[in-house]
Formats: structure tokens, sequence, C-alpha cells
């Protein structure tokens, strides 16, 4: 057994083992838990500094998951607008192929929140999936999502890699990953051989906080960029954790050293159960305006919106305000003009 494998077997998982080591109510936690699940890796568990610090926001439940009753499960459409289950065909030259229903740790914003980790979602099956993909000639770029890729075994992420890779028309294929950030012990020297074989390959990781940026992921990403791997970030914007332009404007710097391209800052998709992370988009605009002229233009994202209904993710600084704010006009890749309300 690796050693990642072994760290995930001493994940944190009930409210009872976080009792022992936090003063925090087991109950409370348990509720969340019930619905939605917990893991916490050791490694991930160890940069907690104190209870409702940036860390702990982002991995331990809150009651106020459990009372979010505007915002949808499944905001962007992701199930309508899958041909086949697991494959999510938004864009004409794209797809999402959801292989994992696991991550190292149980992100509290996720927005795949109403299935990853629990037991009602299943990974894509990868021949019916692979097959959809072959048999549309327009699919260049392949995205490889869930839950998390890298949860996945050298040997069974190669079967996916080396199917897709057959297919003549897909061009690209991109891993998003939280693992260097969350399970770094995950990028081995092995997992990086074999990954370098099927370039082009792209990995967008997804650091948030500055603290996340250590010597053990710097590590992790310095060798998938010695095997040729191009590495971006998306960031989400989270009250409480990264909302700060101080704290934006370091976290882009890190990346930078740590051969990392800043690529997005998401505004938070209005999923069920992630609205006390909610920021407002005038804020974020804040953010992001804060970093230009102050840092490099290489660490300025682009901040975006992912619509609602599956319409496509957008450009804030191309959007147009209402007169009190609460509203934005924005038009998406088809010419849409759509109107986006503030939750």
């Amino acid at each position: 057994m690796e050693a990642w494998e072994k760290s995930l077997r001493n994940c944190i998982t009930s409210p009872e083992e976080l009792a022992g080591l936090f003063h925090v109510q087991g109950e409370d936690v348990a509720q969340v838990v019930r619905r939605y699940p917990m893991r916490i890796t050791p490694y991930y568990l160890g940069l907690i500094r104190e209870p409702g610090d940036p860390i702990w926001r982002q991995c331990v439940p809150d009651p106020e998951e459990l009372h979010d009753f505007v915002q949808s499960p499944d905001p962007l459409d992701e199930e309508r607008l899958s041909p086949v289950p697991g494959l999510i065909h938004r864009y004409p030259d794209r797809v999402v192929f959801l292989v994992s229903t696991a991550c190292a740790v149980y992100c509290r914003f996720c927005m795949r929140k109403r299935g990853v980790g629990c037991q009602g979602m299943s990974p894509a099956p990868v021949d019916e999936a692979v097959a959809y993909i072959a048999a549309h000639p327009e699919i260049r770029d392949v995205i490889l999502s869930g839950g998390d890729p890298l949860l996945l075994s050298d040997e069974r992420l190669e079967a996916i890699l080396a199917a897709l890779h057959r297919i003549p028309h897909v061009e690209i294929i991109r891993i998003g990953t939280r693992a260097p950030v969350t399970l770094p012990e995950r990028i081995t020297a092995k997992l990086t051989r074999m990954l370098k074989r099927y370039q082009p390959l792209y990995v967008n990781t997804h650091f948030n906080h500055p603290r996340e940026v250590t010597e053990a992921s710097a590590k992790a990403c310095a060798r998938l960029a010695d095997a040729g791997i191009q590495l971006g970030n998306q960031s989400v914007l989270l009250k409480g954790v990264n909302d700060d332009p101080r704290v934006m404007r370091e976290l882009m710097q890190r990346l930078l050293a740590i051969r990392v391209r800043p690529y997005y800052i998401h505004q938070m998709d209005l999923v069920q159960g992630t609205a006390h992370f909610r920021t407002r988009v005038a804020d974020g605009m804040k953010v992001v305006a804060a970093l230009r002229g102050h840092t490099s233009g290489l660490a300025v994202p682009h901040y975006v919106i992912d619509l609602p209904g599956g319409k496509g993710k957008v450009e804030v600084s191309s959007a147009r305000f209402s007169a009190d704010g609460s509203r934005l006009t924005v038009t998406n890749y088809l010419g849409e003009e759509i109107e986006y309300r503030e939750v």
C-alpha cells in the first residue's frame, strides 16, 4: 500500500473523531454529515491553526449547510446536459468526464455537493463515455473531473487516458484535481511518469488560500511541472477564506512561485448548501481590481461566473449591473443576453 492510500485510510470522517481533536459540538457536525459527508486527510487537518480559520471553513461541516433553502442542488444543469451518465457535454468542442465520485477532502463549497462522496452518485461507465466521445468528432478537449480523478489507482487512470488518447480527434486532456492541495503524497514519481506519456496533458488544481502552498504541495506541483505538465489553478471566491485582496494577492504570487499559473477565480456557484460562503459580485470585482498593477499580470486570473442553467462561463468584467447592484446582465458564448441575480 502506498503512502497516499494509507493517508486516505486515516482520514477524519466522523463527528466523534473531530470532537476528539477540537472543541466542537459533535451533534451539530453529525446533522450535517448525515446529509453531506466529511473527509479530511491527516495532512490537510494539520494545516488548521484554530477552529473557524480559512482551512477549517473549507473542510469542517457547518450547520449553515442545512439552512440553505433557496439555491439548487444542480444549478448548472449538469444532469440535463449528460448524454450518457457521468459525461457533461455543455460546450460544442469539449466534455467533462466524471471518472470518480470521491475526493481526499470533501470541500464544504463543492459544486457537486449533491453527489460527491454520497452513495447515490456513481462514476461514468467508461466504455459508454469513451464510445460517445469517439462518435462525436467535434469533441477535441476532454476534462477528467469528479470527485477527484487522482483518487483512482494509477492503473485505472491510465486505462482511461489510454482510451482517450486513441481517439484521433481528442487533441488535449485536462485533469481537475485538488490532490496537490489536500493529499500531496498522491503525486508520486510513478504517477508523474505515467502522466507524461499522455501529452498534451494539462492539470488544473485548486488552491484557495496562501497557507495551502506548503513545502509538500510545492513539491507535488514541481513533480508535475518537471514532467512537462502545464499547471493552472482555479480558485473559488469564499467568504472568510480569500475575499480579502491581500490574501488573494499573496495566494496568486505564491502559486506563480511554484509554477502554477492562476487561471480562474470563480464566483460561487448557486449550489444548495453553500450560501454561507457567498460574496457579492461587486466585492469580487474589488478583489480582482486590487491585483492589477500591484502584482504581475501573470498573477491576475479571469474572474468568472458559471451561469445557472448550463449557459456557460462569462467574464465578470463584461457584466452590466442594475442600478441597485442586485442584478447583472451578461452575454454568453452563444450571444444570449442573460440576467444573473445575486442571492
